[in-house]
């Protein structure tokens, strides 16, 4: 089975689904994040029982999953970030080489990270699923509401459509608005990279085979987006369009609005992405909040700080 997916973190955590859980649980190094709402430092005694909380998490997900099984080499991840920026036909790869540049231009560069030629890998990844594909070849195609994923869907059947060999069968995955779960709760994850390895097995389930005729419709609306060449490409109402680039300013403004005078930036775009759960990343509102700075609307109060993103800085409201 050939596995597509749609960002780096979902290419990632697919590649380890497929064997996670075999054997003996081993464990490894495990990472937390505590926030406090009144902004206080958490204590040794809260740290170290996060810890153990998240490692008993993760021994727990271990010995529970279903390793999927497959070959790491059949998952091609196509991080293509194709709802923001130029996706004309004219020079794909170009477009995409100028939209990703220009957001990844708000982290800083680290002077170890060996050149990157952007173009030749996606010239190298686009060519391997050509020349991979067979008539004796299932695929399988793992999409949701994000945008990305959602032009992904539409762009990879374009692509299904072009090869001289049509695969055996092509299988598509959408992942679920919403999932109860135990203690009567509920969860959400806004794409693919959001899964961890431990539950992909749970979803294999939910996969429906395509017919020509979807195929083919996903294809005319991929070369529709591209006639139409828009700034963005959003989901409204489970439909994908074309749309402005200002369409998601109102809910960064809203965020802006509930701060004072002076308000950190990184606090809004968390706000944003947190709150309003829009499918977008976190260069993307600040790149929008860069035009309110050139509009005049806010002005910067301190640098970034060293080694962080351009948004880990202070702004004030222009009144």
């Amino acid at each position: 089975m050939i596995e597509i997916v749609f960002s780096d973190s979902a290419c990632g955590s697919l590649k380890m689904a497929q064997h996670y859980g075999q054997g003996d649980y081993i464990g490894g190094c495990t990472g937390i994040i505590i926030s406090k709402h009144d902004g206080s430092q958490p204590t040794p005694e809260e740290i170290s029982a996060a810890q153990k909380a998240a490692e008993e998490k993760e021994r727990l997900e271990w010995e529970n999953a279903v390793p999927m099984g497959g070959n790491p080499k059949e998952v091609f991840g196509f991080s293509l970030m194709l709802s923001v920026g130029d996706i004309s036909a004219d020079d794909f790869i170009g477009g995409r080489q100028k939209t990703i540049e220009s957001l990844w231009s708000i982290y800083p560069d680290d002077p170890s990270d060996e050149p990157f030629d952007l173009a030749d890998e996606l010239h190298k990844g686009i060519g391997a699923i050509r020349k991979r594909i067979t008539r004796d070849d299932e695929v399988r195609v793992w999409y949701s509401d994000q945008p990305d994923e959602m032009c992904g869907l539409y762009w990879f059947m374009w692509e299904l459509e072009h090869l001289a060999e049509q695969p055996k069968a092509v299988y598509i995955v959408k992942l679920p608005d919403y999932e109860y779960r135990e203690n009567n709760t509920i969860v959400r994850h806004t794409g693919w990279g959001e899964v961890s390895p431990g539950e992909w097995y749970r979803y294999t389930a939910y996969a429906e085979l395509t017919t020509e005729v979807f195929r083919k419709h996903c294809a005319l609306k991929w070369e529709t987006l591209q006639t139409e060449n828009a700034p963005l490409r959003a989901v409204l109402n489970g439909q994908l369009h074309s749309v402005s680039e200002t369409i998601y300013d109102e809910f960064i403004h809203r965020e802006i609005d509930a701060q004072g005078d002076e308000f950190g930036e990184a606090m809004v775009i968390g706000s944003v992405l947190g709150k309003y759960q829009l499918g977008i990343g976190d260069a993307w509102i600040a790149n929008r909040i860069e035009k309110m700075i050139h509009d005049g609307a806010l002005s910067v109060v301190s640098e970034p700080v060293e080694g962080m993103p351009l948004y880990h800085r202070k702004l004030r409201k222009i009144k």
